[in-house]
């Protein structure tokens, strides 16, 4: 067990480490919500109206309704930019290393995945207390009660995001691979509007966000915001970690590696 806890100690203070010397990732992380909240949610609300009915039936803002949705950005895109740093270490060779030692390969990715939750909860941390500053609050009991929710939601996006680096082996296709999943999921989501005015627009567009994975990490986040616990969102987003992680663990099997890169 106290070997276990030094590699996770060594992964998550590595994880860290780069993050901190990485400034203008950090920088891109708040700004990107900062500007669908402050700059577009001025036109979103114009086109939905002033207020909008959430599924607690209390009148909102526009500005409060999408704030958990930009958490679930910060969250997505970190969990995309994890992948990344993952797809580099693969072709560096330090991935093989890590996956290579007598630890259970389960405990080292999850190890890996949890760094990255840390990293977008302080992320999460700075952009509500920037929201907060600009008068955009939640009750404050949601500032805690959120925690777990945004641990489970980073679980369940790193995982996915864990699942997509390793079907990617060289750094230019990334790209492109991240721009086909982001995108898709975070607007097909409930991130900018309620299911029920997707509805009205198309039922055929509502039953793919209500089938997102991405619509339960928002919704999880939006009700812990309130203080309150949507059960369906839980139990879809453990769902799709243990999914996601038992496939990400299947692609990061070394000895399958070896055997694909023998043809």
């Amino acid at each position: 067990m106290k070997a276990w806890l030094i590699a996770l100690s060594a992964v998550v203070t590595r994880e860290n480490l780069r993050f901190v010397r990485q400034r203008g990732r950090f920088l891109a992380a708040l700004v990107r919500p900062l500007v669908w909240l402050i700059v577009f949610a001025a036109g979103f609300r114009a086109a939905l109206g002033v207020s909008i009915i959430p599924p607690y039936q209390t009148y909102i803002t526009y500005e409060v309704y999408i704030l958990p949705g930009l958490c679930g950005m910060i969250q997505l895109f970190n969990g995309m930019q994890s992948s990344l740093a993952l797809v580099y270490d693969q072709e560096m060779g330090s991935m093989r290393l890590l996956l290579t030692s007598p630890l259970p390969r389960w405990w080292l990715l999850f190890s890996k995945l949890l760094a990255g939750v840390i990293v977008s909860i302080l992320q999460v941390a700075v952009f509500l207390g920037i929201a907060a500053l600009t008068g955009i609050t939640v009750p404050p009991v949601g500032y805690v009660a959120v925690l777990p929710a945004l641990v489970i939601s980073g679980l369940m996006l790193g995982a996915f995001g864990l699942l997509i680096s390793s079907t990617v082996r060289q750094l230019e296709n990334f790209a492109g691979v991240m721009n086909f999943v982001i995108f898709p999921m975070f607007f097909l989501s409930s991130a900018l509007y309620p299911l029920w005015k997707m509805a009205e627009s198309s039922p055929l567009l509502r039953d793919i966000c209500a089938l997102n994975p991405f619509t339960y990490a928002v919704e999880l986040i939006r009700f812990a915001l309130y203080g309150e616990l949507d059960l369906t969102a839980l139990v879809w987003v453990g769902t799709c970690f243990i999914l996601f992680m038992l496939a990400a663990l299947w692609g990061y099997n070394p000895a399958r590696a070896m055997l694909r890169s023998k043809g």
